[in-house]
């Protein structure tokens, strides 16, 4: 089992088929789950799925299905599309994770049949594990170069 960080070749596909809303103020729920490395996650990757999730190994801070992103508007610069999303963490948390998907909670099911798609898988390069501490996954500044998501 492997975690490759990858766009979601399925989300390209739903991009063009209007299924992904990003917008700041109306858009859809998108969330951030944590997995181990015993998990496959890649570009083949269609949904959220529990299989190799991060589990508490103390204390409540992480729960099944991760946590809600909160989305930074939508922008272009130059020819370059994109969006980013604010740091994801978990407080008093103990757990280790070695990847993450994003993955939408409410597309627009009239252009696909998914139930919480895949949007894009995210390697941590290794093992990271957090003890009754704060667990951050910190993206990139939102900028035609660096954001999380870009279409150029």
């Amino acid at each position: 089992m492997s975690i490759t960080q990858a766009m979601a070749t399925t989300f390209k596909k739903e991009l063009l088929l209007g299924a992904h809303d990003f917008d700041l103020s109306s858009g859809d729920a998108m969330k951030i789950a944590l997995y181990l490395s015993t998990a496959s996650l890649d570009a083949t990757t269609t949904a959220y799925s529990t299989s190799g999730e991060t589990t508490n190994t103390a204390g409540t801070a992480y729960t099944a299905g991760g946590a809600t992103l909160t989305k930074v508007d939508p922008t272009t610069s130059g020819t370059t599309a994109y969006v980013d999303f604010a740091d994801a963490t978990w407080a008093t948390a103990s757990f280790t994770a070695r990847g993450a998907l994003i993955y939408n909670t409410a597309p627009n099911t009239t252009s696909i049949s998914l139930t919480n798609p895949a949007i894009i898988v995210l390697d941590f390069g290794g093992d990271k594990t957090v003890s009754a501490g704060t667990f951050t996954v910190q993206f990139p500044t939102a900028s035609a170069t660096d954001a999380i998501i870009r279409i150029a």
